[in-house]
């Protein structure tokens, strides 16, 4: 397993990818297979061996734009860990989380097969020509967690849709929750938090924010416009104890001004039996179910939260935490990956 190379595992600078490598890992480990993670040094592995690889870390790609070029910091990190990760004696297959250009160009270079989990939409054109080459040269050995996000993609008719899971045993349902709402994720301006202030300025109902500040002069502009807005930065929290502290919340909202590649947050509320609230943009879109597990209301309109807000009453708490269940429990997720990589490995 092939971690992200922006930040080590459980830090929580990788976002979504950290909760992905947890997940899979367990889910493989359950079906028998052996599994090996490969990520930056001071990486937190809970269920595998993780070999520890210095270098310097990768820039996120998401602060970049679609023309900028390929860069890569003196020593890098993702080239020490593509090495590391072939050198792994006795890999079948190098399952690639890393949403970088290097390891899809190596692929081809590299004696053991790589399946690509590509944890982003399409931001760039030197990542969608590296993705859309390798397909070409391997079909089916890349994968993406949503409908919504291989739209992004001219080729993303060929891209494998794996969803995601969770270990719902570290998730505990709350029924009864405090009168405040929630956000989880990254601060930073791709995750709309302006309007994530804006709506508690507007109802008056407090907003706990919980993960890193990735960009300090954004937060410190979102909070100029509202200062006397309810918010409370909680900061990052391992799963077990945000599991806790989400399940508090009345409902989590989701404001992306991208379109998220499949929307672990809404994942991880529904099995803490809270309603989502979120734009209709990218994969959360496609987890909630409007009217039962939360809403999914016009992206980019305040109004349309602040209505949901109001109707939150009408949310069955004990539905979101079935639809958890249902969808997204680690033994679904895990067959389809098993799935996926058995197709890799025989192609």
């Amino acid at each position: 397993m092939l971690s992200t190379p922006v930040g080590p595992l459980g830090s929580g600078i990788g976002g979504g990818v950290e909760l992905t490598t947890h997940v899979i890992t367990l889910g493989l480990l359950g079906r028998g297979h052996e599994v090996v993670i490969v990520a930056p040094n001071h990486s937190i592995g809970e269920a595998a061996p993780v070999v520890q690889v210095a270098g310097h870390l990768q820039v996120p790609s998401q602060t970049a734009g679609r023309d900028a070029p390929i860069v890569m910091p003196p020593d890098p990190v993702v080239a020490a860990m593509v090495d590391a990760a072939a050198s792994v004696p006795g890999a079948d297959v190098i399952v690639n989380l890393a949403y970088d250009w290097l390891p899809f160009w190596a692929a081809r270079h590299l004696a053991v097969p790589v399946a690509h989990l590509v944890s982003m939409a399409s931001l760039s054109e030197a990542m969608d020509l590296a993705i859309g080459t390798e397909l070409e040269r391997r079909p089916g050995s890349v994968a993406v967690h949503s409908r919504a996000q291989a739209a992004t993609f001219a080729f993303g008719g060929r891209l494998r849709v794996l969803g995601n899971g969770l270990d719902l045993r570290r998730y505990s349902p709350c029924l009864e929750p405090d009168d405040h709402l929630a956000f989880v994720g990254r601060i930073s301006p791709e995750k709309g938090v302006e309007d994530v202030v804006a709506l508690a300025e507007r109802t008056g109902v407090e907003i706990r924010l919980y993960g890193i500040v990735q960009d300090h002069d954004y937060w410190a502009q979102v909070l100029s416009t509202a200062p006397d807005a309810p918010v409370r930065l909680e900061g990052f929290w391992p799963t077990d104890e945000l599991q806790r502290r989400l399940g508090r919340a009345r409902a989590v909202v989701m404001t992306p001004r991208w379109v998220e590649a499949f929307g672990n947050v809404a994942m991880e509320a529904l099995a803490c039996a809270v309603p989502v609230i979120t734009y209709a943009r990218g994969g959360p879109a496609e987890i909630v179910t409007d009217g039962v597990s939360g809403f999914v209301v016009e992206p980019d309109s305040v109004d349309a939260l602040v209505v949901a807000v109001g109707r939150l009453g009408e949310i069955d708490r004990t539905a979101c935490r079935r639809r958890a269940e249902q969808e997204y429990s680690l033994e679904a997720m895990a067959a389809r990956v098993e799935a996926w990589l058995a197709d890799v490995v025989a192609g």
